[in-house]
């Protein structure tokens, strides 16, 4: 593949073009910007749920320079459907198990069943000093 220019590729109507280029490098920017913010959030909270957010938010850049890759005529657009594909899986797999790992309670271990509440009320604890 030797082109150079998203209006030489012979998949996109050259009227598209611009549009196409215009979208995928505010999707590239944007996601950049969002994976950028989730570097920082997991570099503050260490957690394997931040973990899995910054690395999906790591897919979607990859997805964008791809998508800006077979723009160019630079990715193949077999390897683009392919790689994009897998990656839209593996982002949703990441999802799911964040997800699954936060539990219905909001713990972080889907196992882990609430305790019991054994505090005595403050009410009760009153009487029994007053007595």
């Amino acid at each position: 593949m030797d082109h150079t220019s998203p209006f030489r590729v012979e998949w996109v109507d050259p009227q598209l073009a611009p549009v196409l280029l215009g979208i995928i490098v505010l999707a590239a920017l944007g996601t950049a910007v969002l994976f950028a913010c989730g570097l920082v959030a997991y570099s503050r909270r260490r957690s394997i749920r931040y973990l899995l957010v910054t690395v999906v938010l790591g897919l979607l850049v990859v997805r964008s320079v791809v998508g800006l890759g077979t723009v160019f005529g630079v990715v193949p657009m077999t390897f683009h459907h392919l790689l994009e594909h897998g990656v839209d899986f593996t982002i949703a797999v990441l999802i799911l198990y964040a997800v699954y790992r936060t539990g219905s309670d909001g713990s972080t271990d889907p196992e882990s069943e609430p305790e019991a509440d054994t505090e005595e009320e403050p009410s009760e604890r009153r009487f029994e000093t007053d007595a």
